[in-house]
């Protein structure tokens, strides 16, 4: 049985306890053994760390120590996945850069607030994960994020938004990333940047998208295991530098 742990805490009103049921009602039916831990010291224990397919974050904001950012990048880099949405996974520790590099991006703004009107592009052929995906529209916290040029962008949103005064609208259109993959060794990570609250799950596409990621990044492990592949060479660029 696949083992995944949820970490649930931070700013309340990303209602962090709503969502981490919700997604780990996704994984056990899935047939996960799936824990949830209200404490950031679920990061403090490697081993325990390196028993599991999956680790999602559900923790907006907070601190969180150095030694606790390493076992989770050393417990990713063998193959456990790494996967989470909005707020609880991307803006979760702004005091650790290692952390922003492991999940490919932080929160920077949300112009106007709950309630914008999105767009949900799908970047169909980018990924299995959205193969089974339409393009939706949305009303929530809009993200505007700064993004790990290495990332697989799977959904992008456009920005600026035309409502509202705000100073970014002086800049060119771009396509905003909504959700994406990387690596960090033999780790998947997935990140959706929906889910200001619970309710935004209640959208089939977005919990369908979410399930998938969830999914896809928890697989890295089992990859890893069945082409031999080892964490040696990432061990010792980890030394160098």
């Amino acid at each position: 049985m696949k083992k995944a742990l949820i970490i649930q805490g931070g700013w309340d009103g990303h209602e962090p306890e709503l969502i981490s049921k919700r997604l780990a009602g996704y994984l056990s039916e899935e047939g996960f053994e799936v824990e949830v831990s209200d404490t950031l010291d679920a990061m403090a224990d490697l081993e325990r760390l390196l028993e599991l397919d999956l680790f999602v974050p559900c923790w907006t904001m907070g601190e969180t120590n150095d030694e606790y950012i390493q076992n989770i990048s050393k417990a990713i880099a063998t193959g456990v996945g790494i996967a989470g949405c909005h707020g609880g996974m991307c803006d979760s520790f702004r005091n650790s850069p290692e952390w922003q590099f492991i999940t490919g991006g932080q929160w920077v703004s949300h112009p106007g607030d709950d309630g914008v009107e999105q767009v949900v592009n799908i970047c169909h052929g980018s990924s299995s994960i959205v193969e089974d995906i339409n393009d939706f529209v949305l009303k929530s916290e809009h993200y505007y994020l700064h993004i790990d040029p290495a990332v697989e962008i799977l959904a992008t949103t456009p920005f600026p938004h035309p409502d509202g005064p705000y100073y970014h609208i002086s800049n060119k259109p771009v396509a905003m990333p909504v959700a994406w993959t990387k690596y960090w060794g033999n780790g998947r990570v997935f990140y959706m940047a929906l889910g200001h609250n619970d309710k935004v799950f209640d959208n089939p596409e977005v919990a369908r998208l979410m399930k998938n990621g969830l999914l896809w990044a928890s697989k890295g492990k089992e990859f890893a295991l069945k082409n031999g592949l080892t964490t040696e060479r990432f061990e010792s660029s980890a030394e160098m530098h």
